[in-house]
C-alpha cells in the first residue's frame, strides 16, 4: 500500500502521516528529507524528531531516496518519507541528478513491499512565482507529485488537520 499524502505548510500533513504510520500496526522507518542549513530548519527539524516515537528508526535519505527506499522497505514496515519537496530542494540545482533521482525512485516505488507513506507540500496553487528557479520548483514538484499519485494507492489532502481522501483504490 502507498500513499501520497500533500499539503500546504503547516497543514497537519505530517501528523496526519505520522498518525497513518502508527496505525499501521507494524516496525515504523522514517525517512527524513530536511537538511538543516539554518537555524530555523534546524528548530523545525528538532520539532518533527521530539514528536516522533522513540521505537521508530529514523533513516536520513540524502539523495538517493529510491536507494533508500528499497532498503528500508518490508513486509512488515511501514516506511514514512517526509518530505518529497525538501528532496526536490536539496536536488534542483542539480537538473541532471534530479531527473536520474526522480526517475529512480518512481522505478522503485511500484514494486516496494509493505506501507509507503510518502509526504509532500502542495506547492503549485498559489500564484506564478516571479524567480526562474521557484518556478521551476513549482512546476517539478507538480509533475512528482502527478507521478507518484499515479502510482499509489491511496492520496490524501491534509487542510486545516482535516484529511480528504482525493485517491483510493483497493
Amino acid at each position: 500500500m502507498r500513499e501520497l499524502v500533500l499539503g500546504g505548510t503547516k497543514s497537519g500533513k505530517s501528523l496526519y502521516a505520522e498518525s497513518q504510520a502508527q496505525a499501521s500496526g507494524g516496525e515504523v522507518v522514517y525517512v527524513a528529507t530536511a537538511r538543516a542549513n539554518d537555524a530555523e530548519m534546524a528548530e523545525r527539524i528538532a520539532a518533527h524528531r521530539a514528536r516522533r516515537p522513540s521505537h521508530w528508526h529514523t533513516v536520513e535519505a540524502g539523495d538517493d531516496l529510491a536507494g533508500v527506499l528499497l532498503g528500508a522497505a518490508a513486509d512488515d514496515r511501514c516506511v514514512l518519507v517526509d518530505c518529497l519537496t525538501l528532496w526536490l530542494t536539496a536536488l534542483i540545482e542539480r537538473p541532471r541528478h534530479w531527473a536520474q533521482a526522480r526517475e529512480d525512485l518512481l522505478t522503485a516505488l511500484p514494486g516496494l513491499p509493505g506501507r509507503i507513506v510518502l509526504v509532500s507540500n502542495e506547492v503549485g496553487e498559489g500564484v506564478v512565482p516571479l524567480g526562474e528557479l521557484t518556478r521551476r520548483f513549482v512546476d517539478e514538484a507538480g509533475r512528482l507529485h502527478q507521478a507518484i499519485a499515479a502510482r499509489c494507492e491511496r492520496v490524501t489532502l491534509v487542510t486545516a488537520g482535516l484529511p480528504l481522501t482525493l485517491k483510493e483504490t483497493t
